[in-house]
């Protein structure tokens, strides 16, 4: 199915289910199934519309705060709606895909990506993520569901122990081989769009596309893992301006996060009956987070997201367990 008439399909969805709720789902059912190609399953698609809603709030949450949408997202799928873990996982791609779009958009037009690193990070990050996301479908589904227990608990520790990327100072704790290797590789200038300019020297390169490399793998086999190393390691070894860090790793987390969900989608039947539910929940709140945003302190708003990932996981692995 080409993507305009995916297009398609999802608006025909939306007036379905507008339909289904004012006249009942017996009729809108009937019409659905004669126009939306390809046998979409309506009435799941309409027993799913809870998603909708959650898929609002967790985007405005992710966005507000600054984390990846699919620390949310693919637990909820696995959790709440009862998928499968690769399926979950290549939802969750396949929405933070959508998620990330706005953000993505709104840094290139400000100007703040820095593109000679980009490259350097996506020759990891991109291939990475595609293995990963080939390796999510031959993992045994308990061995998968453990591994993304145990990432949520590395990831929500993350959250915990690591300062907010704004709070970051740039190479800080880099130590004194970093800083050598780091001195001397020329200087890097980002010139926005609103007239600031940023001058930093450019980062010593392996290391940062070493950690995207495994940052990748990690988002291709549970969907998360990327932003939260790419930027950290942006600010802390590369000196790179907490703005400019951000905005960088949210352009490699998109296009990997493409790669990603394009494997997932390949390799197994995409579960489009939630995702239509799942994408345009995650364009609402990301504009609606955008705005609060920049209300909500981000030391608090950062710990406590790791703790709810932390318990995420360990509800996850427990339910493996103890099964």
């Amino acid at each position: 199915m080409t993507g305009t008439r995916f297009v398609g399909a999802f608006s025909v969805l939306g007036l379905v289910a507008t339909g289904a709720l004012v006249f009942g789902v017996g009729a809108p059912v009937s019409i659905a199934q004669s126009v939306v190609p390809g046998g979409f399953p309506v009435d799941r698609f309409l027993a799913h519309w809870w998603v909708f809603p959650a898929a609002i709030l967790f985007s405005t949450v992710a966005i507000g705060s600054g984390v990846s949408g699919a620390l949310f997202f693919s637990p909820f799928f696995m959790l709440a709606v009862g998928l499968a873990p690769a399926q979950a996982i290549g939802a969750g791609l396949l929405t933070e895909v959508f998620g990330t779009g706005n953000g993505l958009v709104n840094y290139v037009r400000q100007g703040v990506v820095d593109y000679a690193t980009a490259k350097w990070l996506l020759l990891g990050a991109v291939p990475a993520t595609v293995l990963g996301a080939v390796a999510a479908h031959f993992v045994p589904t308990a061995l998968l569901t453990i591994a993304f227990g145990a990432g949520l608990l590395v990831l929500g520790g993350f959250l915990v122990y690591y300062d907010p990327p704004e709070q970051c100072v740039p190479g800080e704790c880099e130590g004194e081989f970093l800083r050598e290797k780091n001195t001397g590789r020329g200087e890097t200038v980002v010139e926005t769009a609103d007239g600031e300019t940023y001058r930093y020297d450019t980062c010593w390169r392996p290391p940062g596309v070493g950690l995207a490399t495994g940052g990748g793998f990690i988002t291709g086999l549970i969907s998360a893992g990327l932003p939260e190393l790419t930027t950290t390691q942006l600010i802390v070894r590369c000196r790179l301006p907490p703005r400019v860090a951000i905005a960088t790793s949210v352009f490699v987390l998109a296009i990997a996060a493409i790669a990603g969900a394009a494997v997932h989608a390949l390799a197994a039947t995409p579960v489009w009956h939630v995702v239509a539910w799942s994408v345009p929940g995650v364009l609402i709140g990301g504009t609606i987070g955008t705005r609060i945003g920049k209300h909500v302190p981000s030391e608090i708003m950062e710990p406590a997201l790791g703790v709810v990932f932390a318990v995420v996981g360990a509800i996850v692995l427990g339910s493996e367990f103890l099964a």
